[in-house]
């Protein structure tokens, strides 16, 4: 795997003069068209996906995404740039575009930094103009260790040594509301039982509408003040897994290693009445909820 996550505006520009890149735009068609980055192809099935864990269920998310990157030539030697509007704009759009390709085993993937608000900043051109790739065969390796299944996770409730993280947002974790696409989308409101939380927010800084994610010890400091630390195995889950792509590459950033997704997070968990939740007011949650 290629150690650099996040590509400047200025190592993008860098890896267009190479000619050996694909820019994958993860927003919807109409903001795509309205313009993208030069040669970029736009798949916004990375962001709106809803996986599930079952053993069928993700033989269908690596079949449906190993074809998607072969139709925009994905063949192992080109890198792969995920970008959405900004870091913060998209319940992490483009970390888990990033973290899907990972999981697909893909050897050369990374995301434009602050995405393309950051780069227009940088003076970025940006064009109306469609790109298709040469068709390839997308080299997959399944990377069966960044994934975290429901019966992993329910594993993980009755063992110590697993940590839950929660990052939703505060309304989801107070069980007010069910996801971001509307207060009662999914069946059930609460939390996985046992489960931490860190608002997806947290892990970045903000500055005149630009996101950033914290530096390596704000992130440290931060995990701390929940008990979590680098050498723990963490499960990350949120609705879909978006949110939970951005804090994984928030906490890899500061070197955590031990990190799974729970791709199908709640919105699988919700729907299956056999899996517990903890509803109401959070048990642990007090310190934490005067923001």
């Amino acid at each position: 795997m290629s150690g650099t996550v996040l590509f400047s505006p200025k190592q993008v520009q860098e890896l267009i003069s190479t000619g050996n890149v694909v820019f994958i735009d993860v927003r919807d068609s109409k903001d795509f068209e309205a313009g993208h980055l030069p040669g970029a192809v736009n798949m916004p099935d990375i962001f709106t996906y809803l996986a599930e864990t079952t053993e069928d269920g993700l033989k269908i998310l690596q079949e449906k995404f190993v074809a998607l990157f072969s139709e925009y030539g994905l063949d192992g030697t080109k890198t792969a740039i995920i970008y959405e509007d900004a870091l913060h704009t998209r319940y992490g759009g483009s970390c888990r575009g990033y973290w899907i390709l990972r999981y697909l085993g893909y050897p050369n993937v990374g995301i434009l930094d602050g995405g393309m608000m950051a780069w227009k900043q940088a003076g970025g051109d940006l064009t109306t103009e469609n790109t298709r790739p040469e068709r390839s065969i997308f080299p997959a390796a399944i990377q069966n260790s960044l994934m975290a299944t429901y019966q992993d996770v329910l594993h993980a409730l009755t063992d110590p040594s697993v940590r839950l993280l929660d990052n939703r947002d505060k309304v989801e974790w107070l069980a007010e509301s069910s996801s971001p696409y509307g207060v009662d989308f999914a069946p059930r409101k609460g939390r996985i039982p046992g489960a931490v939380w860190i608002e997806w927010y947290e892990f970045m800084k903000v500055s005149d509408g630009q996101a950033s994610f914290r530096s390596p010890e704000e992130t440290l400091t931060l995990a701390a003040s929940r008990g979590l630390k680098p050498d723990d195995d963490i499960i990350i889950y949120c609705f879909k897994g978006a949110r939970a792509a951005n804090t994984y590459v928030a906490l890899s950033q500061a070197g955590f290693k031990k990190l799974r997704i729970y791709m199908g997070s709640w919105n699988e968990w919700s729907r299956n009445p056999a899996l517990p939740i903890e509803d109401g007011t959070p048990k642990a949650a007090a310190p934490f909820l005067k923001k």
